[in-house]
């Protein structure tokens, strides 16, 4: 089978089970640098949506996935920056709703619901994730670096009308990162704002991959319980994720698949590689030795993604 250049996976998500990824746009494209980002910084910047590609083609990969009969619980278009910042979101959900009874998820960073278009591309889909790291302009600012045409009060009040105008299921995510926004006073103010949403899940996060910036650190165990308690929250566990698997039979070729969007520790790896009795040790030499992969040291563990 082909190298699929759109969908990837399925991978295995904390939220969402085994997930079959779509990516429709190009290589770290979106309106956000966030500080805590497990793909680096954002080296293309934009706020313009774009038709990247024709959504055929996108769909030609997942025909071809969908053949090859993988398992997979749900479809996620992700992306590898801001998946919203494509102008065939609403044609591309319509027509992956029409190849499968799976449920149809985006992950987004929410900047641009503000946009009355792009909440009705949205409203079709069954799940959709929104981040809310952000409660003020400053906040906004310092962890999630926006594009400069974007600013906190249209990014809160396009979440908050899209959280009363969407039928589907909506899960609200905050990374909590220590030391940023882990006090009392943030966790109130954003108690204040999840007040005036209407959602169905949230999840409290922290970085537990190598993020962008050094000094981004995961909070404690006591400041996730704390958070838990006070935002009615549900905390992302840290276990290893387990279930990776790729239609390509090189299984060199199919780790540098899967990084390109999605980091995997070694352990995450030797899991992958084990499936397919594979010994690992070579392929974590041959990806140290790669220089068109990023190895990352990072709370013990060695992280591999692409540069």
């Amino acid at each position: 089978m082909k190298e699929m250049k759109f969908v990837f996976g399925p991978v295995p998500s904390r939220r969402l089970g085994i997930s079959l990824g779509i990516s429709p746009i190009p290589k770290k494209t979106c309106n956000y640098s966030c500080v805590y980002c497990q793909l680096g910084r954002t080296n293309r910047m934009s706020n313009e949506r774009k038709m990247f590609f024709p959504v055929n083609e996108i769909m030609d990969d997942f025909n071809e996935i969908l053949k090859a009969g993988f398992a997979f619980d749900v479809v996620t278009i992700v992306g590898e920056g801001e998946p919203t910042l494509y102008l065939g979101m609403g044609e591309l959900i319509e027509q992956l709703k029409e190849q499968t009874s799976k449920t149809i998820a985006v992950i987004t960073n929410g900047a641009l619901l503000y946009e009355p278009q792009l909440r009705r591309e949205l409203a079709i889909a069954d799940i959709i994730l929104p981040t809310m790291d952000a409660y003020d302009e400053r906040t906004l600012k310092s962890i999630n670096r926006p594009h400069k045409e974007i600013h906190f009060p249209q990014v809160f009040e396009g979440l908050k009308i899209f959280s009363q105008e969407y039928l589907g299921q909506l899960w609200i995510e905050i990374m909590l990162i220590a030391g940023v926004n882990d006090d009392d006073v943030s966790l109130h103010k954003y108690a204040e704002m999840l007040a005036e949403l209407n959602y169905q899940r949230l999840y409290l996060n922290t970085p537990i991959r190598p993020p962008a910036e050094k000094y981004v650190k995961q909070i404690s165990e006591e400041k996730m319980s704390q958070a838990v308690e006070v935002l009615g929250g549900i905390s992302l566990d840290f276990m290893v994720s387990e279930g990776f698997q790729s239609n390509l039979n090189d299984s060199y070729e199919a780790i540098m698949s899967i990084i390109k969007r999605h980091p995997m520790n070694q352990f995450e790896i030797k899991s992958f590689l084990k499936m397919r009795n594979e010994d690992a040790a070579a392929f974590l030499h041959r990806l140290e030795s790669d220089i068109e992969v990023n190895v990352v040291d990072y709370k013990g563990y060695r992280t591999y993604r692409l540069r």
